[in-house]
């Protein structure tokens, strides 16, 4: 990726992979704490863990739910969260933390959709020689894909863990893997 094009293009694959089951896992954290059943959210964490197959990744989303699960209990404290344990995944916080303040599935997995394209849009608008009115429009025209996929993320709210999406994005897993090695590292994945 090396112009306004390309990293539109990545953008709207990461939505479509790794995004879009990290916004299902996120609409099914919701679910079941809204319904007062975070004993399901262990099942949750390890298909998570199933379906990110870099450890890397699964490092970062590990530490990006821990300070998730950070600020919202320090700002909006509720009893669900200390069923998540010490290392949750973040979209399973995301999850949660939506339910705690009322929100439904369709938020969480909106949020997490858009965490998951305006972090890499943010970082190439830094790191890139590219327009960063370019990447705001990239991630404008992204809007409407976003919802749709929020809405179908949220159809699978409330199924089973073991049959929650997995798509899977394979160069960005190793991307990440060999990103680990460097000697200067510019972003956590």
């Amino acid at each position: 990726m090396s112009d306004a094009t390309g990293l539109e293009r990545f953008l709207v694959g990461r939505a479509e992979t790794t995004g879009f089951v990290a916004a299902a896992f996120a609409a099914a954290a919701c679910e079941r704490a809204a319904r007062d059943d975070t004993a399901a959210l262990s099942a949750l964490e390890s298909e998570l863990d199933a379906r990110t197959p870099s450890p890397e990744l699964r490092s970062v989303s590990r530490t990006l739910g821990r300070q998730l699960l950070r600020v919202m209990s320090t700002i909006h404290p509720h009893p669900h969260f200390a069923q998540l344990g010490t290392a949750p995944h973040q979209p399973v916080v995301m999850g949660v933390a939506a339910a705690a303040l009322g929100l439904g599935p369709r938020d969480a997995a909106l949020a997490i959709l858009h965490e998951s394209v305006a972090g890499p849009a943010a970082a190439a608008a830094k790191l890139m020689r590219i327009d960063p009115f370019d990447v705001h429009a990239a991630l404008a025209r992204a809007t409407e894909r976003l919802d749709r996929l929020a809405g179908d993320a949220a159809d699978h709210a409330g199924a089973p863990a073991s049959e929650l999406p997995s798509r899977g994005a394979p160069l960005s897993d190793i991307a990440a893997e060999h990103h680990r090695s460097w000697n200067v590292r510019l972003f956590a994945s």
